[in-house]
């Protein structure tokens, strides 16, 4: 019921919002039953999960166990994975402000993939800008004005942080040669060193979104629609798509800014892995010594009598 009032309510908002940017005029009667709605649905979370959380407590749960059990109960996966990455976002806007990037390990090589979306990222908030600005001037009603201004700025912010996430969160070459590809905080692959089989550069142009996986078990992670490096894995490895589905991949295409660099750290990565599994080679047995031979003592000379 709660989730069948979430999806019924969420699509009515957006439809709203974009009333509300394209400047049609809504009464004001309807905003304010489209205001009691949300209430209502989020009153009616509060009331659904309540009981969840006392179950989960009475279970022996913590309070944030009980919490956690309580908000899966109810929310659909999709919308929690957006909010967790809206969260995830805003807090590598901060890590891009000071210059940090999000958790690299000690002996990891990153190699970054926001070249092909980095000038229509801009160009995005450009619009965003001209577009607040002009609202701003055309929009006389005071209410209607100030909802568009929190939308647009929120959006502006969003965007930032969508890029911020892309140049925060690289892909990483590991020290023990395994890969990790990321897309921001929306998706997180880890394929380990000892199935990586080979690693070549190849400029592809996928179709479809960011993530897209073939029937043959191909996996395109496109960045600005093209990819440029495939990873061939002896074993498919599996992942979490943005909207939470899973799946497995056996061949991975992703975009690398340098791929030659990063098919060469795969390379050298696979060859070090190669190296520490395989046997070590046998040492020669050393001969045993011979037994020492008694030492042969030369018979005494004594002198003769004396003719």
């Amino acid at each position: 019921m709660a989730r069948v009032a979430m999806w019924a309510v969420l699509p009515g908002e957006v439809a709203l919002a974009v009333c509300l940017v394209a400047g049609v005029r809504i009464p004001g009667a309807v905003l304010l039953v489209a205001e009691a709605l949300v209430v209502g649905v989020l009153a009616l979370e509060a009331y659904v999960m309540w009981p969840l959380y006392t179950a989960r407590r009475r279970a022996g749960e913590t309070r944030r166990e009980a919490g956690r059990s309580a908000v899966r109960a109810v929310v659909p996966v999709a919308v929690r994975r957006l909010v967790v990455h809206e969260l995830r976002a805003l807090h590598s806007l901060g890590l891009w402000v000071v210059r940090r990037r999000h958790r690299i390990p000690a002996g990891a090589r990153p190699f970054s993939y926001t070249e092909p979306q980095t000038a229509i990222m801009w160009v995005f908030v450009f619009v965003s800008v001209v577009e607040t600005v002009v609202l701003a001037l055309v929009i006389p009603w005071p209410l209607v004005h100030a909802i568009l201004l929190v939308v647009d700025v929120y959006g502006i912010v969003i965007v930032l942080a969508l890029q911020a996430a892309c140049v925060t969160r690289p892909h990483l070459v590991e020290a023990d040669g395994s890969l990790r590809l990321r897309y921001g905080a929306l998706f997180d692959l880890r394929a380990p060193a000892a199935v990586i089989a080979a690693a070549r550069v190849e400029r592809r142009f996928p179709g479809g979104g960011l993530v897209r996986v073939g029937g043959d078990g191909t996996l395109d992670l496109a960045v600005g629609s093209q990819t440029t490096v495939t990873v061939k894995l002896t074993e498919p490895v599996e992942f979490v798509r943005p909207l939470g589905r899973r799946g497995s991949a056996r061949t991975l295409r992703f975009h690398a800014d340098d791929p030659r660099a990063a098919v060469a750290a795969l390379t050298k990565g696979a060859q070090d892995t190669e190296d520490r599994t395989a046997p070590s080679p046998l040492t020669p047995e050393r001969t045993p010594p011979s037994p020492l031979t008694p030492e042969r003592t030369a018979p005494s000379s004594t002198p003769g009598p004396p003719g």
